[in-house]
């Protein structure tokens, strides 16, 4: 039967019991989306903390020595998330009243040939403004399809999102047919 923490590591500062499961204070070493950003104690199951996030260096026991020793990567990475919040501040609010102009083959009942995708979109932001944008932040349901103006969502980071406007124009025909060298 299974009476508590078994592994020398815990003592009963470091732990606690919430119904059946064991939970264990770790330092964490490295950033673990949604469990914390490295030099943060957090709690998580004792079997996890001794079966995953410790043999694997990812968290080790939260000592005065360890979150010292952690504190000035800790304070490093606080300033790279507060540079990214800024820089996608900065985005955002140069893309707030842009609209992005793209001109497409379509038929007659303005549908288009192709498309205009996420990639289409990343790719003239990155260009025209010389920030890259990863195609995945860019919310749409599907390709647009159709001539006219269209709103996208983007979401830069975090909580930060802009909404960008998108008109898709007519290609004009070749006058005459003749094709430019």
């Amino acid at each position: 039967m299974f009476d508590g923490p078994s592994w020398g590591l815990y003592n009963s500062e470091k732990t606690r019991e919430i119904g059946v499961r064991v939970i264990a204070k770790v330092l964490l070493t490295t950033t673990i989306e949604r469990l914390g950003h490295v030099g943060e104690v957090v709690d998580v199951a004792e079997g996890y903390a001794r079966n995953y996030l410790l043999p694997k260096g990812i968290a080790i026991e939260p000592t005065e020595h360890n979150i010292a020793r952690f504190a000035k990567e800790k304070a490093a990475h606080e300033a790279e998330l507060l540079k990214r919040e800024e820089k996608a501040q900065l985005l955002r609010d140069k893309l707030a009243d842009q609209t992005l102009v793209y001109v497409r083959k379509s038929h007659d009942d303005d549908r288009l040939y192709g498309s205009v995708r996420a990639e289409d979109i990343a790719a003239t932001i990155e260009e025209t403004f010389g920030d890259h944008i990863e195609t995945s932040r860019i919310q749409m349901e599907r390709p647009i399809e159709t001539l006219g103006p269209h709103g996208v969502s983007i979401n830069l980071y975090k909580d930060i999102t802009v909404e960008i406007r998108i008109r898709v124009d007519a290609e004009e025909p070749d006058a005459g047919g003749e094709k430019e060298e």
